[in-house]
């Protein structure tokens, strides 16, 4: 019986004989910016298909294996993973793709050769769709007679009746159209008959039916026709095949008949080696079995049933989860890198049920590696960093998931989840919807989704109220989109153009023109500033930004009156811009040194680049080390010393270079500009650059920091800023060295002895502070008041803070038993006051809370807290006295 490894590499040697380029798997980050993730085997060709680029493979013939998920946007299986066989959010989809070089007569010849004299599939259980337009239901094109002469022959050479072999099938089945015009064509899928018997009719019954015992494997996509908006079909210059079939299921099918010499069992994708050496590390770590069964339903699952869908969860989000993080998707919680999040958070919580411990689903990952690091060789240069990001992410969510579950158990009692109780469980413990869904049905109750997304939107409200935004009216209104000249160095001073249009903002005005030098804020680069000349008067810019529609505004503060047409000259702040460059280019060598010394998982998060600093945020799961941020520093301003050109070129999109790094969730046009430095950093980038690094001066770190989970923050400055910095620095440690008389190498011996010194005082301070405490307690209890049982205490004592009122009041409640106690004292400008009070002074009405209350209300403060323990403070002080008594 075949290996996974097996088939994977039959495919590939034998498309390998047909002439075909094999090529390595495309990064599940795909280059389209309407995709979250590569999706499908044929998406990294989409541009060959459309025209937009011509094929670089000679022949135009290729195959490969591609890496997919689908757990997110259209193309989501996430829900059902684990409650069936074959459902997945990551697989590999093998393919073979002809570029106007071949077509159906090839393609489906080596189709049916590669399965059954290849892999061995019994002829006779194989089924052919052909393409067959159902004219009632509008289908386009006419039935598909090529590919069924083509069948009919492979068939009868295979002493098999071609009527019975071949089955029509409509739009829905067998018809490819990538959107409503554009190329399209008709499709023929393979279909394998799974039945005990191999009787045909009986096969050829259930195809396209949705029996899991008659499977579609392969799906050959014959792209043709070219649809245009009048509904009618015209022939392409040049005809393509796309061909792609789940890997997992293939195998799957090999391993479960064992070879295809026992149909007794029902198909899983999961029975093949791919997950059943991830299942046998399953079982070792947790001491229970893996048995195959499948539920029929959501609900009311047997014991055994859960434990088996917990496996095949666990078994594929790992393999998902290792995949992308290899590819530099990093859970966090944006985009993609929260449905990577998700899958994981959805793999911790039923690694849970299976009483695995943390730590235990960074382990399985070296399965992963160890199952698909052949074929894909990121997945072993970055084990490493895999296994530690997992583990980041199972100790962090671990931490909450206890606390979550109870907390779901108790909006669980009310026989519901609500909306607000989803949308809690989300902000507040972490929890995805798909998990609170995934706790709810188990338990046969539903969830308030429509609720929740009003508590999401509101949340979002929350955020963009919190948003600064300039409110901005443009008077005379116009489409035009300003062009750009701040490039070319020429352009920056005595720039003449034409106003388009005036308009108002909250604080000033704002000016159109035709085209300008000055470069609107993007992409993370600040806006120009500078002066506009109209008649002889100069007006000071000073930002610039983009509208929706493209155009700059050049904002001012000035009144502005100038009509349009009006001629007027535009001159940027040359100082300004130069430092701004300085910050921009050095934010590309820092993104540079981040993956040298990080890793390629490295992506940017966002960034601000201004004349006096940088921040640069960045995808990474833990904080770097000072000794590495150390080399980077040094390393930086070694490249900056090479004095490296600084190069920039346009080029279409889709033929930039392999190495060029693109910042993924960014929109780009067709046609992109490329930044690079030296070679060695090659940034999509629309900003302004020095000319060569040089320029740059001195590159200085000020600080790096966590701003969310799984996402870091790196400021710096460079050239002037960093210089003064370093200065303001080197004053600070002379002074410290003078006023410490020691010399400066010394200084960290000198500190550390401080700091001793200083704490040695400050517990001799804290001993004696008690002892005053004590003897303050002692005079307060002698003379206080009794009621019956109870010993009320009413004071205002000197110099305490409120850490000192609450160690006296627990002071004089350890000692009298029964009791309260109100205090008061100034403090640091400040009327300080504390409630406490015993269960027996609580019982017979006493509340601290209310107390302080009362309290703060009459010192002009606030304060509250718990009925047995509350604080306050107040601007009163002089009535201080008064309002305790």
């Amino acid at each position: 019986m075949l290996t996974s490894a097996q088939v994977r590499q039959g495919f590939l040697d034998y498309f390998k004989k047909q002439q075909h380029t094999i090529v390595p798997s495309f990064s599940l980050m795909p280059t389209s910016p309407n995709l979250l993730f590569t999706v499908a085997g044929m998406a990294p060709f989409v541009p060959i298909f459309l025209g937009e680029v011509s094929s670089p493979y000679k022949p135009g013939r290729v195959a490969d294996t591609q890496k997919c998920i689908r757990a997110g946007g259209k193309h989501n299986d996430l829900d059902d993973v684990g409650f069936d066989t074959y459902h997945h959010t990551f697989f590999e989809m093998l393919g073979n793709w002809s570029f106007g070089d071949y077509f159906k007569k090839e393609s489906l010849n080596w189709g049916w050769e590669l399965i059954t004299k290849v892999w061995g599939f019994p002829p006779k259980r194989l089924f052919a769709t052909v393409y067959n337009p159902d004219k009632s239901k509008g289908d386009p094109s006419e039935f598909d007679q090529e590919a069924y002469d083509i069948w009919a022959e492979i068939f009868t050479k295979a002493g098999l009746d071609p009527k019975i072999h071949i089955v029509n099938g409509n739009k829905k089945d067998n018809f490819w159209m990538m959107g409503d015009t554009g190329p399209c064509g008709p499709c023929s899928e393979i279909h394998v008959n799974l039945n005990l018997s191999d009787d045909e009719m009986a096969g050829r019954v259930l195809v396209n039916s949705s029996s899991p015992r008659c499977i579609e494997i392969w799906n050959h996509v014959f792209i043709q026709y070219n649809a245009t908006a009048d509904g009618k079909f015209a022939d392409l210059p040049a005809k393509h095949v796309d061909t792609g079939m789940g890997f997992e299921r293939v195998a799957g099918i090999i391993a479960t008949t064992k070879g295809f010499t026992d149909f007794s069992n029902e198909t899983s994708n999961y029975n093949s080696d791919l997950f059943t050496a991830i299942f046998d590390e399953v079982e070792k770590l947790s001491g229970k079995k893996y048995t195959r069964t499948v539920p029929a339903g959501r609900e009311g699952l047997s014991q055994q049933e859960q434990i088996d869908v917990a496996f095949r969860v666990i078994a594929d989000h790992i393999r998902c989860v290792s995949c992308a993080i290899a590819d530099g998707i990093l859970p966090s919680n944006e985009g993609r890198n929260y449905v990577i999040r998700r899958i994981l958070r959805r793999a911790i919580m039923y690694a849970r049920k299976l009483d695995l411990k943390i730590g235990d689903l960074a382990k399985l990952s070296g399965k992963v590696v160890e199952t698909l690091g052949g074929i894909f060789p990121e997945l072993k240069r970055q084990q490493e960093i895999i296994a530690k990001v997992i583990l980041g992410e199972e100790e962090s969510f671990g931490k909450t998931l206890a606390r979550g579950i109870q907390q779901f158990e108790k909006n669980a009692a009310k026989g519901k989840i609500s909306g607000p109780d989803a949308f809690e469980l989300y902000d507040t413990y972490g929890f995805p919807l798909d998990l609170t869904e995934v706790l709810a049905t188990e338990r046969g109750l539903t969830v308030d989704k429509a609720g929740f997304e009003v508590e999401m939107e509101k949340q979002r409200d929350r955020a963009r109220s919190s948003q600064k935004k300039s409110d901005v009216t443009v008077q005379s209104g116009t489409s035009f989109k300003t062009k750009f000249v701040g490039y070319e160095e020429k352009n920056l001073t005595g720039y003449k153009t034409k106003v388009l249009s005036v308009g108002e903002t909250k604080n000033g005005h704002f000016i159109i023109t035709e085209s300008s030098p000055f470069y609107a804020e993007m992409g993370g680069q600040v806006g120009d500033s500078g002066t506009l000349e109209y008649s002889g008067k100069k007006i000071s810019i000073i930002d610039t930004k983009t509208d929706a529609s493209g155009q700059q505004l050049h904002l001012t503060k000035d009144s502005v009156q100038i009509p349009t047409n009006a001629e007027v000259i535009l001159s940027v702040d040359l100082a300004r811009r130069a430092q701004i460059q300085k910050h921009h280019t050095a934010t590309h060598l820092l993104d540079w040194a981040l993956r040298e010394k990080l890793g390629s998982h490295i992506r940017q998060a966002g960034s601000m680049v201004s004349s006096d600093r940088l921040r640069f945020d960045f995808s990474h799961f833990s904080a770097v080390e000072a000794d590495v941020l150390k080399t980077m520093e040094t390393e930086i301003n070694a490249k900056i010393a090479e004095n490296t050109p600084v190069k920039t070129f346009e080029v279409p999109f889709a033929q930039k270079p392999a190495d060029v790094v693109a910042v993924f969730g960014e929109k780009y046009g067709d046609v992109v500009r490329v930044v690079d430095v030296g070679g060695y950093s090659k940034e999509l980038c629309g900003g302004t650059h020095v000319n060569a690094t040089g320029e740059i001066g001195f590159f200085k770190i000020l600080s790096e920091s966590a701003i969310a989970a799984g996402t870091r923050r790196i400021e710096a400055l460079v050239g002037a800023a960093a210089v003064n910095f370093v200065q303001h620095q080197t004053d600070a440690i002379k002074l410290a060295s003078s006023e410490l008389n020691s010399s400066v190498e010394e200084l960290p011996v000198k500190i550390a002895q401080l700091k001793t010194k200083t704490a040695e005082l400050e517990h001799k301070i804290k001993i004696l502070r008690q002892k005053e405490l004590v003897a303050i307690k002692d005079e307060l209890i002698a003379k206080a008041k009794k009621d019956g049982a109870l010993t009320n205490i009413r004071a205002v004592v000197k110099d305490c803070n409120n850490d000192d009122l609450k160690t006296l009041s627990q002071m004089i409640l350890s000692e009298v038993k029964e009791g309260s106690v109100v205090l008061g004292s100034a403090f640091e400008g400040k009327a300080n006051v504390l409630a406490a009070g015993s269960k027996e002074a609580l019982a017979k009405g006493f509340n601290a809370g209310e107390v302080i209350k009362d309290l703060t209300a009459k010192l002009d403060g606030k304060g509250g807290g718990k009925p047995d323990l509350a604080q306050g403070s107040g601007k009163a002080i002089e009535k201080l006295s008064e309002v305790i008594s």
